[in-house]
């Protein structure tokens, strides 16, 4: 079955602010949150939609991927990725929509979505510079990362500032009656866990410092500034869930060739007498060179097409071409034997510029190109 669009499960419009995404968000959240719908799969199933949609638009970078891509653009490398979305993500992350560290439980005075949420860690970000080859074709790359994992032979046992549930609640009496809040326990973090034993080499929160190594699968057609996600390759947490893994991706220019969307373009210098004569020459591609022909009587400005040797769809439908941009070489330096040839040639007939109708203009070429 189809996603249905993010804007329409929020019920905004593409042009909505940060503020009217929240609102939106904040509404649903409360019309199918799972203590007002108990039993209820249909509530359980829209409450994880509307918060799938607000992950991704309210986070910029991922609101612009899904703008450009759609879904294929923020799912599989980021975001929750559709099915792998459960309740305890989407209290871990979302919890204070409505303010303050009581999140959902407080704000509905407790029952199912009152209890200790799921701690995750804090994510680590990397930069991963990628070649023209290698953003056109996708990679495996293996990188060394630093993170925050629990120490071997560290054991925890139950908070007793909270009993276990990571949250501190208070009663306070009010004319309406008594009102329960809470707010996260300031002993464990929220966890419910304290450490009991500890190797020496582990902090106060029994983690250590470990380097991994990591094998990524860059799909082809990624671009400058996209961010990918590896879920479970961040910072550890005791009692929680690790954060993720973000790769944030850098294009290295080519010297060569000039990447536009998924086009490549290339520009091709032949002499004149190529032009005039025609000839077969070599030009670079991602995969390597090719020969082509030019034509006998080639103009400058000519646009010749590689079909399918551009750079691969991010969604992978399609590759894009090489566009080959032909310029005439014109010699700035002249022996007197050329000039004096070339001066005999000046008023020949076939060296006077006759462009006619069926040459294109400048413009009719761009708008060929477009």
């Amino acid at each position: 079955m189809a996603k249905r669009d993010y804007y329409e499960i929020l019920g905004v419009s593409k042009s909505a602010t940060a503020e009217e995404i929240k609102k939106a968000y904040r509404k649903l959240a409360i019309q199918f949150h799972p203590d007002k719908n108990p039993d209820n799969p249909e509530a359980e199933e829209k409450f994880k939609e509307a918060a799938e949609a607000y992950e991704v638009l309210s986070n910029q970078e991922k609101r612009q991927r899904y703008d450009q891509f759609g879904h294929q653009g923020v799912t599989g490398n980021g975001g929750f990725g559709g099915g792998g979305m459960n309740m305890e993500d989407i209290f871990s992350q979302f919890g204070d929509i409505f303010g303050g560290g009581g999140g959902f439980g407080s704000f509905f005075g407790g029952g199912g979505g009152g209890g200790r949420r799921t701690k995750k860690g804090t994510n680590l970000r990397v930069k991963l510079k990628l070649n023209l080859a290698e953003v056109a074709n996708g990679v495996e790359k293996k990188i060394k990362v630093k993170r925050h994992v629990v120490a071997a032979g560290v054991t925890f046992k139950s908070c007793s500032a909270c009993q276990g549930t990571g949250q501190i609640k208070k009663v306070v009496n009010t004319m309406l009656g008594q009102m329960v809040s809470s707010s996260t326990c300031g002993v464990c973090g929220g966890s419910g866990q304290i450490v009991d034993k500890k190797p020496a080499e582990a902090d106060a929160r029994g983690l250590v410092v470990k380097e991994e190594v990591i094998s990524i699968n860059i799909p082809g057609g990624v671009a400058e500034g996209m961010q990918l996600s590896m879920s479970g390759k961040g910072n550890e947490i005791p009692g929680g869930i690790a954060g993720d893994l973000l790769i944030v991706i850098e294009e290295i220019e080519d010297q060569v060739l000039q990447r536009d969307g998924n086009n490549v373009i290339y520009d091709l210098y032949v002499s004149f007498v190529d032009a005039a004569l025609g000839s077969s020459i070599e030009v670079p591609t991602i995969d390597g060179k090719v020969k082509i022909k030019i034509d006998a009587g080639t103009q400058s400005g000519k646009m010749l097409r590689l079909k399918g040797k551009g750079i691969k769809d991010i969604n992978g439908y399609s590759k894009g071409d090489q566009l080959i941009m032909v310029n005439v070489w014109t010699p700035t330096q002249l022996s007197k034997e050329e000039r004096t040839t070339l001066e005999n040639l000046r008023e020949s007939e076939n060296f006077k510029p006759d462009p006619g109708k069926s040459e294109k203009t400048f413009f009719d070429k761009m708008k060929e190109f477009f």
